[in-house]
């Protein structure tokens, strides 16, 4: 399993104990039951074929350690690690939902409710005198959140997450090669930036996430997207759940219970997005998506742009 050997290469069984006591507030334990893809584990097969289970909670867990190699806070750790609180089930395809499918941010609103009604957070951040200001908003640590084509934590770590389950690119020694190659470089805007000391590592995870791109710029891809939020948004619709349980029930729970609903419109388009082949997908209008484009630093000096 290369996620439990990135976990091991990242000391995961030396993290700082006080990370350990918020990895069991419920908010962040919710997220063992989000997938990191979006809830297309729950997808036809004929598109998607990951290699390992991957959840929100990982790679919240994840993109905290990577910060916990350079970070001089806790509030920089803790940041990294509930930055992604407020994902909803079904993850960016609530984005999708909400036509916002440059940025998708469009559910980050709800990272400060989130965090405010968790009263063992709050405990815990009254015990460590820390504000909880310095975790909502997560955008102020630079090597935790930083705009394309800067690397950060998240960034970095959905590269190697992507590469480990969907693109079944990364390998054991691509992942150590990253992670000895890792730097904290000042960039253009003085702002702290991970960097690589290696050019040959750096272009490696460029061209992985130019490769996870592609898959996510794939008619496939947005295709099944779109098809989860059009049943999402029709069951929200039909008043079988709400916007708000997204964010406070188990990913699972919300999909099986869409299927047990015997309503036959919601059901033809759970029984498609369940067995379509990828030879049926039709072409389709392709939004803007985002784009996971990387020009990471090197030694200091950030890679040119290609011609």
């Amino acid at each position: 399993m290369l996620l439990s050997y990135y976990l091991k290469e990242l000391n995961y069984d030396q993290m700082p104990e006080y990370l350990k006591k918020y990895m069991l507030s419920d908010s962040l334990k919710r997220l063992k039951h989000v997938s990191y893809f979006c809830g297309m584990d729950y997808a036809s097969k004929d598109i998607y074929q990951f290699k390992e289970k991957i959840t929100r909670f990982d790679h919240s867990l994840t993109t905290a350690l990577l910060v916990n190699k350079f970070a001089t806070s806790k509030e920089e750790v803790l940041a990294a690690l509930f930055h992604d609180v407020a994902t909803p089930c079904f993850s960016h395809v609530i984005d999708y939902m909400n036509k916002d499918y440059e940025t998708q941010e469009s559910t980050e609103e709800y990272t400060e409710y989130i965090l405010k009604k968790d009263k063992y957070i709050l405990e815990c951040l009254k015990k460590d005198k820390i504000s909880i200001h310095d975790l909502i908003d997560f955008k102020k640590y630079s090597l935790v959140d930083n705009e394309r084509p800067r690397v950060c934590a998240d960034r970095l770590d959905g590269v190697i997450l992507n590469g480990i389950s969907w693109t079944k690119t990364m390998t054991p020694e691509k992942i150590q090669n990253i992670l000895n190659s890792l730097a904290v470089f000042q960039n253009e805007e003085g702002e702290k930036e991970i960097g690589f000391t290696s050019y040959k590592v750096a272009y490696d995870v460029m061209k992985e996430s130019f490769l996870a791109d592609s898959y996510c710029h794939s008619k496939e891809d947005n295709y099944m997207m779109e098809l989860l939020a059009h049943i999402t948004s029709l069951a929200i619709q039909k008043n079988y759940v709400s916007y708000e349980n997204l964010y406070t029930y188990k990913e699972d729970q919300v999909f099986y219970f869409l299927k047990s609903i015997p309503d036959k419109e919601l059901r033809s388009l759970i029984y498609k997005f369940e067995h379509i082949k990828e030879k049926d997908i039709p072409n389709i209008e392709m939004p803007y998506i985002k784009q996971r484009i990387l020009r990471p630093m090197v030694n200091g000096q950030r890679i040119a742009k290609s011609s």
